[in-house]
């Protein structure tokens, strides 16, 4: 039986790290960001604040001869008051690249918020630990995804044989930002979100700054993305515009323009691609704001606008459709690698009624495939946005 004396405790340091763009130091250990240290400070978003700090993307990445390791985290799961349970959020192993295993870890803090009323409240709760055990022998690169809808302190990595940082893979970095569809909303793990699917059919490092409820053209976050290394970016904007209703027509694009000008002033030739809104009949003609329905004993999402209400300016994902194809057309006079998806062509009318929206809103496991796999063929193809 393996001794406490048989581990080699390992710090757990940037370099071990991807995908985060900032590490904070927490009584218990480090705790992944997705938006750094400057975008924080300006950011008086509770649901942002949580988004940034659940590390969609972000994984471990190390080389080692190990054939057991334990990690201890902290995570703090969601309770929503009103729904069901959640599970518990799920890590994935990779080894040399494949799939070679999964877990959870209990206990934890818990965040319980009510939607209806805009409240939370945490309550503590312990430390837990991840166990692989029966890896193979042999020098290979592990890669642990941390979960994609869980905010996750690193508290101590273990091992039974010394652990370096993986190569560099030399792999195209890709850059995303998006809304919680981005971010992994109800995909199975963290390597099956849409996103990381992509990622890995297009053969290309993934940076996911999707942001549960988050996609609002934040300036600061427009900033981030120009300061973070990438070969190629993706922009996907409309649905948290809508169902928050922040802004008119008339903030909008210009709003749109500011974001892509202030990405064009860290990265001025690299491929970027805007994306549109997924088929969401919920906010297709109607505005918001969004808001939760209990009553079947879980959680839906409706539209509160009125459709007549466009008149007025207010959005629609139609008309956000209408004013990206716009904006993209315009600029893509003087920006040669700028690029434009309509977002019905990874989701759209057929696939909603083969595929519907579990809650309105949100594309389960199997839709995450689907929307990655259709990504993959749309955006690293040869001739498209970001071919090889």
């Amino acid at each position: 039986m393996r001794t406490t004396d048989d581990w080699i405790t390992t710090p757990i340091t940037r370099d071990l790290l991807r995908g985060a763009l900032d590490l904070e130091r927490t009584e218990h250990g480090l705790l992944p960001h997705r938006l750094p240290a400057s975008a924080r400070a300006q950011n008086n978003d509770g649901q942002l604040a949580m988004a940034e700090s659940q590390p969609s993307g972000v994984r471990l990445t190390l080389r080692t001869r190990a054939t057991a390791l334990e990690l201890d985290t902290l995570p703090t799961k969601r309770a929503y008051v009103g729904a069901p349970p959640r599970p518990d959020g799920v890590y994935d192993l990779l080894v040399d690249g494949r799939p070679a295993g999964r877990g959870s870890v209990a206990g934890g803090n818990t965040l319980t918020i009510d939607m209806t009323t805009g409240t939370a409240g945490v309550e503590p709760g312990p430390v837990g630990t991840l166990r692989f055990a029966d890896l193979p022998e042999g020098d290979k690169d592990i890669e642990i995804w941390l979960p994609h809808n869980e905010t996750t302190e690193l508290v101590a990595l273990r091992t039974d044989a010394p652990v370096e940082p993986a190569p560099d893979p030399g792999r195209r970095v890709w850059l995303h930002h998006g809304s919680s569809i981005s971010h992994g909303s109800d995909a199975a793990s963290p390597t099956t979100t849409w996103p990381a699917l992509a990622a890995s059919l297009g053969g290309v490092e993934l940076v996911n700054l999707g942001l549960g409820g988050g996609a609002l053209l934040d300036p600061f976050t427009a900033r981030a993305m120009r300061d973070t290394p990438a070969d190629l970016i993706s922009v996907k904007i409309g649905i948290n515009v809508v169902n928050a209703d922040l802004m008119r027509l008339r903030a909008f694009g210009p709003a749109v323009h500011g974001f892509l000008d202030t990405i064009r002033e860290g990265h001025p030739t690299a491929p970027l691609l805007v994306v549109s809104p997924i088929l969401c009949p919920v906010h297709e003609d109607t505005p918001g704001p969004l808001a939760p329905d209990f009553t079947d004993g879980g959680v839906r999402f409706v539209a509160t606008g009125d459709p007549a209400e466009r008149a007025s300016g207010k959005l629609t994902l139609n008309v956000i459709r209408d004013e990206l194809s716009r904006i993209v057309t315009q600029r893509a006079a003087d920006d040669e690698n700028l690029y434009h998806l309509d977002g019905r062509e990874l989701y759209g009318e057929t696939d909603a009624a083969d595929l519907p929206l579990p809650d309105g809103i949100h594309p389960d496991a199997a839709t995450h495939r689907l929307i990655g796999e259709r990504f993959a063929k749309l955006a690293f193809a040869d001739r498209r946005a970001f071919a090889g």
